[in-house]
Order: C-alpha cells, then structure tokens, then sequence
C-alpha cells in the first residue's frame, strides 16, 4: 500500500516512518503546497471567493445558509463542478506564467 500525503511535521516523525514501515506501507510525500494536485484546494478557495471574500456575516447561521446556498448552486452544475476540480496530473507553463504573474 502507498500513502500519499503532505507533509506535516507529524506525518514526517521517525515513529511514523517505523510504524509504515512495519505494516508494509510506503509514505510518499506531496510536494510543499501542491494545490494543482488536490482538488479539494481548489473547493475551498472557490467556496471563500464566492462566500466569505471580504463578507462579515451576522452570525453563523447566516454563514452556514450562504455556504449551503454555495452546496446547491455548485452541486446544480456537475459539470462545472468536475471542470474546477479536475485533478491536474500536469502544468501547464503558460498558465502558470499568468497565474504567478498576478
């Protein structure tokens, strides 16, 4: 078995090394901040664009509404959900040159 995971100073303890080690697993760590290989990055900066960007709600029932309003409008569309989300196995050099130019 291959565990894929970052790199947390916890997950790079020599306790856990041993003990995957043990058990025959194989710890192979993600690069540092490797958000075009976890979709589920991208969910949540798409969930704070349209939530909480520069938004104070009055109480946290206002906030659970607007990200349960977030849920419905996302889950509405599959395919623009599956099209943000899309796990990128490689990068583009153009597009990262726009997106580190910003």
């Amino acid at each position: 078995m291959t565990l894929v995971w970052d790199g947390a100073p916890d997950h790079r303890a020599q306790e856990v090394a041993q003990a995957a080690s043990a058990l025959e697993i194989s710890l192979e760590p993600l690069p540092a901040y490797s958000p075009d290989f976890m979709p589920v990055e991208h969910l949540w900066q798409w969930l704070r664009a349209n939530v909480t960007y520069h938004t104070c709600y009055n109480s946290k029932a206002e906030l659970i509404e607007q990200v349960s309003q977030f849920q419905q409008q996302i889950n509405g569309c599959p395919f623009n959900l599956a099209d943000r989300l899309w796990v990128k196995t490689h990068l583009d050099p153009e597009s990262e040159k726009l997106r580190v130019s910003k």
